[in-house]
């Protein structure tokens, strides 16, 4: 009997010493910081991102001249007179506050994080829960009755949404290559959408103070990008993990820029895309801000905000949710203002193109970087407001289980 367990004993050890162990998930000591903190960060980049949804949701994809025409010069949050559509807002005329796919994005992706038990990011497991969302919806539908119009038609928005996704997650999670390879190529139309970028913030956050490792992490999720755009998503995720380290500072988010696991800096006779989008962001952020001597950056009228835009319509791709051209406005907006959180918002919205989603990542960055304590009073009680008695998305309590599941 005394063998017996001898042996039993020798074979657990052996086993339990040369099995791999997932990496803990207390992120407190590498960020520095208490667990309320952590929570007022997670919470910042959440709301800070619903706000820039919201700011941008109106007036999204219209030109200029409509959005001065029909709100003026935008500052704050406003209702949004518009119909509804997949990626869009899934309610009519929503109140301010209301927001779009860009909010859902940060939402769907922490829900995947509390899936996970580990610092170690599976992208078969997000390809996996995407895909099951996207079957909840169409299960649904199903089930519908054909004379419920209403409930039809709500389904559809949801089926719609993750549609184009799921087409890439199947064959991702078979493991069949070609059949992704072939799907992610004609994923939108082929063009290099931001998908990523909508999700980064959240990953981000997931690795406070670890912008390294949150880039990495993100950059195996980055399975709907293509191209540089995976660099782009990346990049955004280790910025908002930079902001959340204790003491963080301005130079912090800079820093985290040049970071380059994946080695894009030696790409052959291309180099690394996104370090030129930064040099841009920063030339016309610089050149701009050099035209008004006064320091009246964001007075509409101002020669140094026209400047700007001037610039950066020079730079527009086909599509306005080209993830090369969401983030030189993200990153230029933010530089420009000196990484204030609302003059950064007011600089995407009153661009236009995809402002949604442009003041939405930054306002999930920055949430981040600030804090929820920090964020203006009067924008962040509306956005949690509409958001959980309209929308039914509880922003808080994500933020919370989110907090205890990295600090467990």
């Amino acid at each position: 009997m005394r063998l017996k367990f001898s042996v039993v004993f020798l074979i657990w050890f052996v086993v339990s010493c040369s099995s791999p162990k997932p990496e803990p998930l207390d992120k407190l000591a590498e960020s520095g910081l208490s667990q309320s903190e952590l929570n007022d960060k997670i919470l910042g980049m959440i709301v800070g991102s619903a706000i820039g949804d919201a700011m941008g949701a109106p007036t999204e994809m219209w030109p200029r001249e409509d959005i001065r025409a029909t709100y003026g010069f935008v500052t704050s949050l406003d209702t949004m007179i518009r119909e509804v559509s997949p990626e869009g807002i899934w309610i009519a005329d929503l109140p301010a506050g209301g927001t779009t796919d860009d909010t859902r994005w940060k939402l769907l992706a922490g829900e995947y994080l509390l899936t996970q038990p580990s610092s170690e990011l599976h992208p078969e497991d997000f390809a996996s829960h995407i895909y099951q969302q996207y079957k909840v919806y169409f299960d649904h539908l199903s089930e519908l009755d054909s004379s419920d119009k209403k409930g039809i038609e709500n389904a559809f928005l949801r089926v719609g949404w993750l549609q184009e996704w799921a087409k890439v997650s199947q064959p991702y999670i078979q493991n069949d290559l070609s059949g992704y390879a072939d799907s992610l190529g004609r994923f939108y139309g082929g063009e290099m959408v931001c998908a990523g970028l909508l999700y980064a913030p959240s990953l981000g956050a997931y690795f406070p103070g670890n912008p390294k490792k949150a880039y990495e992490e993100a950059f195996k999720l980055s399975i709907y990008d293509l191209g540089y755009a995976k660099d782009l998503s990346a990049l955004a995720a280790a910025m908002t993990a930079a902001g959340m380290k204790k003491g963080a500072t301005i130079d912090s988010l800079l820093a985290s820029q040049k970071l380059d696991p994946s080695h894009y800096f030696q790409s052959r006779l291309v180099g690394r895309t996104a370090n030129r989008i930064l040099q841009d962001a920063i030339w016309i952020a610089s050149e701009a801000k050099s035209k008004d001597s006064l320091g009246t950056y964001f007075d509409p009228e101002t020669p140094a905000l026209n400047f700007a835009f001037e610039q950066l319509d020079l730079r527009l791709q086909d599509m306005p949710f080209h993830a090369g051209e969401i983030y030189l406005q993200t990153i230029t907006a933010m530089i420009y203002a000196d990484f204030e959180f609302m003059n950064t918002l007011i600089f995407l919205t009153n661009y236009g193109r995809d402002n949604d989603t442009t003041a939405a990542l930054a306002g999930g960055i920055l949430g981040a970087f600030y804090g929820f304590d920090a964020l203006p009073e009067k924008e962040k009680i509306q956005v949690l407001s509409v958001n959980k008695s309209i929308l039914n998305q509880d922003l808080k309590k994500l933020a919370k289980d989110l907090s205890d599941h990295m600090s467990r």
